[in-house]
Formats: structure tokens, C-alpha cells, sequence
């Protein structure tokens, strides 16, 4: 019995350690991209909420002008200080201390559009429990121009409707399908809202229906009249995510909707969701509106695994998208071009 239970408790550390690596302790051969790991993981052990911040900045990134770490950047010779974050639809984007972290471990081995990327891939890696990954290449470099009018006039708007957003998906220098549009979407089951990113869906006359309950526990959770006082406060994108409280209010039970009650979980969740009006944005609505669309929505919905190969093919995609700009660089400090690295 004894030698019985030895061998169970083997098993147990062989499983233990196989699962820990396609989660929170991958490891590469790449010495670069182990760094960048080992900093993800601290990174999200202290704070669990920076992985969606770090997801998302690949999105915010790779965006305007290609990967090139353009949104990493407080000011540019060209922009001053009127930079991609200083953009409206850039609101709460957050992150760049990991990077920061990570560059003063990789030095110039790296340029910071590559350590990005690699970030946001391990973020994602993590969030999903290793059902989520993707191999990438080094060899990016950073720009120097950082303008947040261009980020405002690029970056999808939350109230977009399909046309838009198709437009602005297949759209030169972008190049993505409705399916990767669709399948990019379900990013959402994770990470935060302002207020003023859902404002409209929350007006009696919104145009693009909500749940009724999950429309009631909004406004009470974050009342209109805030944004009249300068106040733009969030709530989790994913109402799994939410209070106990606000789950009860909004009448939403993760389990009985087919949805792991785990929270925080990059998986399939947005698209159980939003077939049932749970969604915050007028642009996660609207992919209902167009038959395709709506198709992948299903299918999505009906099966994980699918969506997690296809959002790591989507990731692969979006994170190769080439830097468009002139004068690329390694910078020394992420947030700063060389140029100015001294001043």
C-alpha cells in the first residue's frame, strides 16, 4: 500500500509539473523570451489584472502602424507628448511598468515592439490555463512617432456598427477577415470598461438591445450621472467577472449559461454572452447583426477549442503586422527614442 501510494504521489508531481508548464512555467530556449516570461509570470502573481492589460496591448500596439512599440512611447521628437496613450479610444490601458521591467532585464538584445508581443502571447498563454498558445519570432523594431490622433482614427470605436468595424478590419495595413474580427472579439472575456466606452448601451433608446437586467445592474453599478461629475469608473468586460451582488442583480449565472465560474479565464465566455444581450459595447452587439458573424458567434459558443486555436492563429497574425514607419530603431528606454534617450 505504501509502495502504491509512493507511486500515486509521483504521478501526481509529474502531472502537477507537466500542467504548471502550459500554464505559469513555460520555458524557452529563446533567452530572451524566458526573461520576458519570468517577468510575466512575477508580474501577474502580484497583480492578476495586468495580463489583460498586457493582452491588450498588443492589439493597441500593432494597430497603428504595425508592431512597432509605437504606443509604448510618452513622447517623440515629431508629437511631443500628444501620444498614443493620450488617445481617447487608448483609455486605460495599462502595462507599461512590465515592459518597462522587462527591457532593463533584456537590454538591446530586444527592441520593446518585441518584448510586447512576447508579453502579451505569455499573458495569454496564462490566462487561458495553457489552452491558448503561440510561437513568435524576434526581429521587430520600435518607432519614433507616436501621435494619438492617429491612434483615435484607427483604433476601432466601441460604438461602431458592423460596416465600420468590417471597414476597419480588412482596411489597408490591417488585413483581417469578420471571422478574426469575430474571433479577436472574444478577447473581451477579459479585462475592464469605462463607463464612457458603454455609455450609450446604458439610455433607454439604446439602439442595440441588452439584457434588461444586466442593463439595470449597470446603471446602478455605474449611474450616467458619474461622467457629469468627471467621474469614468469600470466594470469587468465579462460579467463572470462581477460581484456575487451584480451577478445576482443582472441575473446572470455563469454555470447555468455553460460558462466556467472561474474568473478571469481568457476562454470562450464573450460568446455564450453576447447571444444572451450580455455584452457591454455597441460593437460586440452588432457582430449579431450580420448573418456570418453571427454564425461564428455560434460556433464559438459551442466549441472552446476551436476559438482558442483560432484566437492564437489571430494573435500570430496580428503580432507579425509590419512597422510602417521610417527611421526604426532599438530603443533603449521603451518609453522614449533614442534620440531623446538623454534628455
Amino acid at each position: 500500500m505504501a509502495r502504491l501510494n509512493a507511486t500515486v504521489l509521483s504521478l501526481c508531481v509529474v502531472l502537477a509539473l507537466l500542467a504548471g508548464q502550459s500554464a505559469a512555467g513555460r520555458y524557452y530556449s529563446d533567452k530572451v523570451q524566458d526573461k520576458v516570461r519570468k517577468e510575466v509570470e512575477k508580474a501577474m502573481a502580484y497583480n492578476p489584472s495586468v495580463g489583460a492589460a498586457l493582452v491588450r496591448l498588443v492589439f493597441h500596439d500593432c494597430w497603428i502602424n504595425g508592431c512597432d512599440g509605437s504606443v509604448l512611447l510618452d513622447k517623440t521628437p515629431t508629437d511631443g507628448t500628444n501620444v498614443e496613450k493620450k488617445a481617447v479610444n487608448n483609455i486605460g490601458l495599462a502595462g507599461f511598468e512590465v515592459i518597462d521591467t522587462i527591457k532593463q532585464k533584456v537590454g538591446a538584445a530586444a527592441s520593446c515592439a518585441d518584448i510586447l508581443v512576447f508579453a502579451g502571447r505569455d499573458a495569454a498563454d496564462i490566462l487561458s490555463g495553457g489552452k491558448i498558445f503561440y510561437n513568435l519570432a524576434g526581429g521587430r523594431k520600435d518607432g519614433v512617432v507616436s501621435s494619438a490622433s492617429a491612434a483615435d482614427a484607427t483604433l476601432p470605436h466601441s460604438t461602431f456598427d458592423f460596416t465600420q468595424l468590417q471597414n476597419n478590419f480588412a482596411a489597408a495595413g490591417h488585413g483581417f477577415t469578420v471571422e478574426e474580427l469575430v474571433v479577436l472579439s472574444g478577447a473581451h472575456s477579459i479585462g475592464v470598461a469605462h463607463l464612457s466606452s458603454y455609455q450609450d448601451r446604458l439610455a433607454d433608446a439604446t439602439a442595440t438591445p441588452i439584457d434588461s437586467d444586466y442593463q439595470a445592474a449597470l446603471n446602478k453599478t455605474t449611474p450616467l450621472e458619474l461622467l457629469k461629475k468627471g467621474q469614468d469608473p469600470t466594470v469587468p468586460n465579462n460579467p463572470r467577472d462581477a460581484s456575487a451582488a451584480f451577478q445576482k442583480a443582472a441575473a446572470y449565472d455563469p454555470v447555468a449559461l455553460g460558462v466556467s465560474p472561474a474568473r478571469g479565464v481568457l476562454d470562450n465566455s464573450y460568446y455564450h454572452n453576447n447571444l444572451e444581450n450580455k455584452v457591454l459595447f455597441k460593437s460586440d452587439w452588432v457582430l449579431r447583426t450580420d448573418g456570418f458573424a453571427a454564425g461564428k458567434l455560434q460556433e464559438y459558443k459551442d466549441n472552446a477549442t476551436e476559438w482558442n486555436s483560432d484566437f492564437a492563429d489571430a494573435m500570430v497574425k496580428l503580432s507579425g503586422l509590419p512597422a510602417q514607419g521610417k527611421n526604426l530603431e532599438t530603443r533603449r528606454n521603451c518609453r522614449f527614442t533614442n534620440q531623446q534617450y538623454y534628455y
